[in-house]
């Protein structure tokens, strides 16, 4: 049996603690879906096909599993795609209770919906701290964000600085 999973996210942008989940989550499974979403609840720094780009670029500088595949979603429901490729598992990172309390009502619904799980995956406690919306305040304010992203970003951030 082919066990699919999907790690879903905004990755606005990509951060080290989101490539720790991502790995860790690819040695899990035959086959791992990081799929960018839209958040209508946020504002976004890149647009969806840059943040595929870069997830693509730190995924592969990082040398990560190769059962990796990077895609973007944008209409529909989670599980719509989850069904689509034939995965049975959403993958989620949590930092602390704030992120469980959010992710619980949401995980549970999945489930009745589709039968799709989620697994909530803790962090390197070396990440635990960082967030993409702590890394785009940082850079907004000319940060240096390399501690907290992969060199692919911390990069283009550097060049797309206003």
């Amino acid at each position: 049996m082919n066990r699919i999973a999907v790690v879903p996210g905004s990755f606005d942008p990509v951060t080290l603690g989101h490539l720790d989940v991502i790995d860790r989550a690819a040695g899990m499974f035959d086959e791992l879906h990081v799929l960018v979403v839209h958040n209508p609840g946020k504002t976004a720094l890149l647009p969806i096909a840059q943040r595929v780009s870069l997830l693509e670029q730190s995924i592969r500088e990082a040398q990560l599993h190769d059962n990796i595949v990077v895609t973007s979603w944008s209409v529909g429901l989670l599980v719509d795609y989850c069904t689509d490729v034939g995965a049975s598992v959403l993958v989620k990172g949590i930092r602390s209770q704030i992120d469980v309390a959010y992710e619980t009502p949401m995980a549970i619904v999945n489930r009745d919906l589709a039968g799709v799980e989620t697994v909530f995956l803790l962090p390197d406690p070396a990440h635990a701290h960082v967030s993409s919306s702590l890394v785009r305040q940082v850079a907004s304010l000319g940060g240096d964000v390399s501690p907290y992203v992969p060199p692919a970003v911390a990069n283009y951030l550097r060049a797309h600085s206003d």
